[in-house]
């Protein structure tokens, strides 16, 4: 899917770690880390609320929708 996590980089930016994150976000660190690797499959807006909040940014901060080539070349397929 051609959609990157843009958490790592959000992150950085706020000097946060993920586990300061997950913790005021209210979920597992473990579930948090899926998301931050682009590994999830799917996100509630729930979540993306509370991250935005916590982050203070928009959820087109954190999401990126890349073509299919562009997609390929930054995962390295």
């Amino acid at each position: 899917m051609p959609i990157v996590v843009n958490l790592d980089v959000m992150l950085a930016k706020r000097k946060m770690n993920l586990t300061e994150l997950s913790s005021r976000v209210g979920i597992t660190i473990a579930n948090m880390s899926v998301l931050k690797s682009g590994k999830a499959k799917a996100i509630r807006f729930s979540t993306l609320d509370e991250i935005c909040k916590v982050l203070n940014c928009q959820p087109g901060d954190l999401l990126e929708y890349l073509d299919e080539d562009s997609y390929k070349k930054l995962m390295g397929d």
